[in-house]
């Protein structure tokens, strides 16, 4: 018997979940807006474009990078940031085909 629950569920079911989960924090989805804007960003940089500090970006980074969202560069002592499109594009369609495949489920047919 397993004690995870999550490994009940399917692998489409975790995947899913588990990209949610990276994107469920405002700061990830601000730095991921941000890479966007502007293409490529030292690590440093990054917090002068938000709220919070440099070690709270680094984690948020470092579950981005992990997710393989975003992809660095090391450049000396720094770290230049930008988004992996094929990860972000292979997100877009997974997604889109987890919703396709249970539209029905979401439509409220009241």
């Amino acid at each position: 018997m397993t004690n995870n629950k999550s490994e009940q569920f399917n692998i489409e079911q975790q995947d899913v979940a588990s990209i949610a989960k990276v994107l469920s924090h405002p700061a990830r989805i601000a730095i991921i807006q941000l890479l966007a804007k502007k293409k490529e960003i030292k690590t440093g940089n990054i917090s002068d474009f938000l709220p919070i500090s440099r070690s709270t970006v680094s984690q948020h980074l470092k579950e981005l990078k992990k997710a393989g969202i975003i992809k660095g560069t090391i450049d000396g002592l720094k770290i230049h940031y930008c988004l992996d499109m094929n990860k972000l594009n292979e997100i877009r369609e997974r997604y889109n085909k987890f919703f396709l495949k249970n539209i029905s489920d979401f439509m409220c047919k009241c």
